[in-house]
């Protein structure tokens, strides 16, 4: 499971620009956030340095769901 939703809202920033970013379609990243899909370790640690974030920040554990 990821917080990248959490975090982007916290952030105020939205899944469009993200996708850009990330050079990554709209409905992968929507994937990635609505956690139907998890991100590739290095896709994940880019989603934290485009973010500000350690990317620790962008995960939770299965017991704090």
């Amino acid at each position: 499971m990821n917080r990248i939703k959490e975090v982007l809202d916290e952030k105020g920033i939205k899944q469009k620009w993200l996708a850009e970013k990330l050079g990554k379609s709209y409905n992968m990243v929507n994937s990635y956030i609505q956690n139907r899909q998890q991100p590739r370790l290095e896709v994940l640690f880019e989603i934290a340095e485009i973010l500000g974030v350690d990317a620790k920040e962008l995960l939770k554990s299965k017991t704090n769901v």
